[in-house]
């Protein structure tokens, strides 16, 4: 439902306009001076605002920098007589959507309203849903298909979500992923807030929004990303790194669903359904007395482990395969695929930094490989490295093994004499004791 403020003084053509769009379902408001749209203005923000060009006191242009100044994402049209067209198109240089010249039908004035929505649904649709449509999630291993089973069975029900896993692992995306499953991804947007990038009161605004003038820097209304969120989605990133103050404040709101602006007694009820994350363990951080207990038992209604890349390697084949398509394509890239024995070197990689450290690894090696095929060499020194430092160990570990062997046999068959176990083994009896000691052998 879209909100509509009509400005008008002329009382039968303000009920034309109401007539014209009230059907569409929308929720309209209506003003009869430029000064009564001020004060509305204030209370109230809107999607929408039909004005008259020529009103008594401050004319249309007032109501139209009012509205742009209160909140800059408000659409807005014009009514206009035939001889101030020019001013009409003054005004959409500086922010009007467009405008309409009297007289108008009922029928002009519904077509013009609709394509104005339109217009605005497709900008939000555009903003909130552009990188969902370029990602997925990637991957046919046991551990992320568990994830995403489970994300899928909570997707439509009504509970708070609490994403677990470490850095890099895909949270995000399973937290889209939820969305665009629920009933909620037809209906609302998904709204994200990072809780570590922001200080508090930089980020309690940016929650619950502002009113003008609530700080220095507060030139206009800001709705809050809860309330954006109404009928959609909020996703909480990193919600361990929350202020003592803003726990307070999240907990309330996770009870009841309302909050006021900053600068504002005003409340206001979002039905926001939320998914939070966090890279910590929240159980530890409750014991460490620096997450609050309440709002930790809040959040974990249900809770979605993401599994560390190292816990799902078989994944890694159809991720590189996945990243290269995408990239190669994109920026026109020579690579088409990755040879068996640089994907081996890969495969023996832990990536600390999860599925996040992979795919910048295939950018950075699509912009530097001149082949079709990615070889070992065209892979970061420390990777190969740290492979070569793996085989290394894992020689040495069987060399061990194998010592051992020989030598507990020997002891074995001389009875525990370590000199005659010595001869057994062809050396002498100094080294013997040696390697005895070095392996532990008792």
């Amino acid at each position: 439902m879209n909100s509509i403020l009509i400005v008008e003084d002329n009382d039968g053509l303000r009920e034309i306009v109401a007539e014209a769009i009230s059907d569409r379902g929308n929720e309209i408001t209506a003003a009869a001076s430029a000064e009564e749209a001020f004060s509305i203005i204030k209370e109230k923000s809107f999607d929408l605002v039909i004005t008259d060009l020529k009103l008594p006191e401050a004319d249309g242009m007032a109501v139209l920098e009012a509205v742009k100044n209160t909140n800059p994402d408000t659409e807005v049209i014009i009514m206009t007589a035939y001889g101030t067209v020019d001013t009409a198109v003054k005004a959409m240089k500086k922010g009007a959507s467009d405008f309409i010249t009297k007289p108008f039908s009922i029928e002009q004035m519904r077509v013009l309203t609709a394509k104005i929505m339109s217009q605005r649904a497709l900008k939000e649709e555009n903003r909130n849903f552009k990188k969902m449509t370029s990602r997925m999630i990637v991957g046919n291993s046991a551990k992320i298909k568990e994830a995403i089973d489970l994300a899928a069975k909570v997707a439509d029900k009504e509970v708070i979500i609490l994403l677990t896993g470490e850095s890099g692992t895909g949270k995000e995306l399973i937290a889209e992923e939820i969305h665009k499953r629920s009933r909620r991804g037809a209906e609302g947007a998904l709204i994200k807030v990072n809780c570590a990038a922001l200080a508090p009161g930089v980020l309690e605004s940016e929650l619950f929004g502002h009113e003008k003038g609530a700080f220095t820097d507060a030139m206009y209304m800001k709705k809050g990303r809860f309330e954006l969120a109404d009928k959609g989605t909020i996703f909480l990133d990193e919600i361990a790194e929350l202020a003592p103050e803003m726990q307070v404040k999240l907990l309330r709101v996770l009870q009841n669903m309302e909050f006021e602006r900053v600068g504002s007694e005003k409340t206001i009820r979002s039905d926001a359904r939320v998914i939070a994350a966090t890279n910590r363990d929240l159980k530890q951080a409750v014991a460490d007395g620096i997450f609050r207990e309440d709002l930790y038992y809040r959040l974990n209604v249900m809770e979605i482990h993401v599994p560390a890349l190292r816990d799902r390697k078989e994944d890694i084949p159809e991720l590189v395969s996945y990243f290269i398509k995408k990239y190669a394509e994109y920026g026109g890239y020579k690579v088409k695929t990755i040879s068996k024995a640089a994907l081996d070197i890969l495969m023996k990689y832990d990536f600390p930094g999860n599925v996040r450290e992979l795919e910048n690894l295939i950018q950075r090696i699509l912009v530097t490989c001149n082949n079709e095929v990615i070889a070992p060499e065209d892979l970061p020194y420390e990777i190969r490295s740290n492979t070569v430092k793996e085989s290394r160990a894992g020689l040495e570990n069987e060399v061990e093994t194998f010592e051992r062997q020989k030598i507990n046999g020997a002891l074995t068959k001389s009875g525990g004499n370590k000199a005659k176990a010595a001869e057994i083994l062809g050396m002498n009896r100094t080294t013997l004791l040696a390697k005895i000691k070095k392996l532990g052998i008792e």
